[in-house]
């Protein structure tokens, strides 16, 4: 039994060690094609509508929230001709009614969507990347000021524009959905919109990759803080947990094993294998305190959705009348805005869409057997519902470890690995035959 787990160990170590995957030329290219001029040229255009805010004008051609969102349908537009007839570009939008909130008029509110349909018919993947168009001012109902917008959230609206304008030529299996929403301040209403049509039209949806303020960092970080830093968001225990469920979830220890966190984590992995000088920090909570991102309508839904933010927030260029008080500006002004660090977090939503849009879908029926005590743990599964796969990874960390630390390789559908499931985290994704992994699955208990 000692000579059977040594030989079990020395085959784990040789697959850990050949399980090193080179970078995918074809991702690497299309981080390279990130441009920190297109960046800066989208958050100019939409800093010079004057105001976004979302009940602005959406009749007027120049100024307000109608003539902001049909530029971005435009450069929508533009991008679908690389695409092959691939890409729908369309406005969601209704009329909202003051609610004796956050909307004191009748309102529409509207939506910029880019819809890239994948290549494989049989594969119904869909991966969003949002952020927010509308802007604000201290009032959040003065919808007639300047409102510039520049980082919250004209960078995370020109990062969905960029990675639309990269990725339009690209012909992955799964489907991308870009999309500008608007109402995130008045309430999350543009988000909820489109969350709301998800639910009821029953899209499969992998991943919401929200964009909320990503352009904005050497301002406010301290000095010699080392590597830019980018906050990656995730619920831990869904709401939508049953009390039963939630209870064995409990009993097994997986708290910190919900599907937002695995996508966190495969942020974090795939956004720092291609993209240098960024530091993906993890928090694990869904959002910050007192505030709301557009990744929680999907959440409340049950969706996997997370929020990618700057790591240094500074409050006097967000929600601020555009003053000077005492020499110091308030005020969201493209002049604090740090476009490196915008080009950086883009490249990171631009590697993580083309890794995962490029990958087969997840194993399904992942099962971990625990019959009878054993220090070794048996992981099964079946194949993906749909795509080729070259194999499998079997991911495991210790149970107090953030990341998954370690990776085995398997083209077989069944691994035991001669470590104790009381002391480990297992995970199983498949691996398409471009070497592309899928988000992770966790096994569930086979008695």
């Amino acid at each position: 039994m000692r000579k059977t787990v040594f030989i079990l160990s020395i085959l784990l170590s040789v697959s850990l060690n050949a399980q090193k995957q080179e970078k995918d030329p074809e991702i690497s290219e299309y981080v390279k094609l990130v441009s920190k001029d297109s960046l800066k040229a989208n958050v100019e255009k939409l800093v010079s509508f004057g105001t976004r805010h979302t009940m602005s004008s959406t009749t007027d051609k120049a100024k307000g929230i109608g003539a902001s969102r049909e530029w971005v349908l435009s450069k929508f537009r533009n991008y679908a001709k690389n695409s092959e007839g691939r890409m729908e570009v369309y406005l969601q939008n209704e009329d909202l009614h003051p609610d004796g909130k956050r909307i004191n008029k009748l309102t529409n509110l509207g939506n910029a969507i880019a819809f890239l349909k994948g290549t494989d018919p049989s594969d119904n993947r869909i991966i969003i990347i949002s952020g927010h168009l509308d802007s604000r001012v201290s009032d959040v109902l003065n919808s007639s000021d300047y409102a510039p917008g520049a980082n919250d959230d004209g960078s995370g609206v020109a990062a969905v524009i960029e990675s639309a304008r990269i990725l339009s030529k690209s012909k992955f299996p799964a489907s991308i959905l870009f999309v500008a929403v608007t109402g995130e301040e008045q309430g999350l209403l543009g988000a909820k919109m489109l969350a709301d049509k998800a639910k009821e039209d029953n899209w499969k949806i992998q991943a919401v990759l929200n964009n909320d303020m990503i352009g904005n960092n050497s301002f406010d970080a301290p000095k010699n803080d080392g590597t830019p830093k980018l906050r990656v968001f995730s619920e831990g225990l869904s709401a939508f947990e049953t009390e039963k469920s939630a209870a064995k979830i409990r009993n097994l220890g997986l708290e910190n094993d919900g599907n937002a966190r695995q996508l966190a984590r495969y942020v974090k992995e795939i956004g720092e294998k291609y993209v240098k000088n960024i530091d993906i920090k993890l928090i694990y909570r869904n959002d910050r305190f007192l505030r709301g991102g557009d990744h929680a309508p999907f959440v409340n839904h049950g969706f996997t959705a997370i929020r990618l933010t700057d790591y240094y927030e500074n409050y006097d260029h967000q929600h601020q009348d555009i003053r000077t008080e005492n020499n110091k500006k308030y005020g969201d002004l493209i002049e604090f805005m740090d476009f490196d660090y915008l080009k950086t977090n883009t490249a990171v939503n631009v590697a993580v869409l083309a890794n995962l849009a490029k990958s087969t879908p997840q194993p399904e029926n992942v099962l971990m057997d625990v019959k009878e005590l054993s220090n070794s743990t048996k992981l099964s599964w079946d194949r993906p519902a749909s795509g080729k796969v070259k194999g499998y990874n079997v991911l495991y960390r210790e149970t107090d470890q953030s990341v998954w630390t370690h990776k085995i390789f398997t083209t077989e559908t069944s691994y035991t690995v001669p470590l104790s499931k009381d002391n480990f985290i297992f995970a199983v994704q498949s691996v398409s035959v471009s070497e592309n992994q899928s988000l992770p699955v966790i096994p569930k208990v086979s008695r």
